[in-house]
């Protein structure tokens, strides 16, 4: 019985893959690209407050239109990965997982795309993977032609170098800071450029480094450097982490960018301009010595994110002695 069963098992094997070869679209002409939108400071965290866009192009290189079913939920024809260094893969968002686990009907469109046309559409990165730390990933993206449910027809997109920094509160510091002589958590406040120059100035005076740092946007500081921009790129999350903690041990003890760390007897706003979300203050600083005095002018460069004004670059021009 059994040597009976096996030739007619192989026989309808191949009468339905036959079949299938016959009825399924060729898509071998078919191209998948990827690029971010909006190119930005991507953080860990909300996919509302820090989206990753992604436009996706569907281009057909063919001589022949190019038919496809593509989903009013783009869940269902889609999907994205995203790679660590070592080759793991991030798990995808709790969302996607229930939804395509959930039995449920999926509306879709049959498009065409003539020769040498492209159909594209932008997508948010994290409504389909989760990214809870800070790193380099390598991100790509399958399309599904014939919808999720027949995933083992897919295209495959190039990949992308996905930079994924710290959290801006998190670069300033990994602890929370304290204020001085009370034992109440530091929070950033929503306030102007110029008062965030100004606390920031006052708290060197005073080496309250929790409340110097507290504005600084100590990431964007230390890789102004393009020597260490290139290691930080290239280092693990922990190793960053390290980083901006011994950048900041140096800036305490005086051992780099001195005229940052520099503790000013006298200063003065001259002038404050800004947008809805950069922006510069200019510092008139003046230094007694005790046979002359110096002035310096100092641009910090600060950035708004979340309703916080953040320093994140700063010029400074000797203006000479008197």
């Amino acid at each position: 019985m059994k040597r009976i069963l096996l030739p007619i098992i192989t026989i309808f094997s191949l009468l339905v893959n036959f079949a299938y070869s016959e009825t399924a679209a060729d898509y071998s002409q078919a191209s998948v690209s990827i690029k971010f939108y909006d190119r930005t400071m991507y953080y860990p965290g909300s996919k509302d407050d820090n989206p990753i866009y992604v436009d996706v192009a569907i281009t057909n290189k063919g001589t022949e239109t190019l038919r496809f079913k593509l989903a009013d939920d783009r869940m269902f024809s889609l999907d994205f990965y995203a790679y660590t260094i070592k080759n793991t893969t991030l798990p995808h968002t709790k969302d996607l997982v229930i939804k395509r686990s959930t039995n449920q009907t999926v509306y879709f469109r049959e498009l065409a795309i003539e020769p040498g046309e492209t159909y594209s559409f932008v997508e948010n990165v994290k409504d389909y993977i989760q990214i809870d730390e800070p790193s380099i990933y390598y991100l790509e993206m399958r399309f599904y032609p014939e919808l999720y449910k027949s995933r083992m027809i897919e295209i495959a997109s190039n990949r992308l170098s996905l930079d994924i920094r710290p959290a801006p509160s998190a670069s300033s510091s990994s602890i929370l800071p304290v204020e001085n002589k009370t034992t109440s958590l530091l929070k950033p406040e929503a306030i102007s450029p110029d008062k965030v120059v100004e606390q920031t100035i006052t708290a060197r005076q005073k080496s309250l480094w929790d409340q110097y740092f507290l504005y600084m946007d100590i990431e964007q500081m230390m890789v102004r450097n393009s020597e260490v921009n290139r290691k930080y790129k290239n280092a693990s999350a922990d190793e960053r982490n390290r980083m901006l903690q011994v950048y900041k041990a140096d800036l305490m003890q005086n051992r780099i960018d001195y005229d940052i760390v520099s503790i000013p007897e006298r200063f003065q706003i001259e002038n404050t301009s800004y947008s809805q979300t950069e922006g510069t203050v200019s510092v008139l600083e003046w230094f007694k010595y005790p046979n002359f005095s110096e002035k310096k002018r100092y641009i910090y460069k600060v950035r708004q994110r979340d309703g916080i004004w953040q320093i994140y670059d700063y010029s400074v021009t000797n203006l000479g002695t008197e």
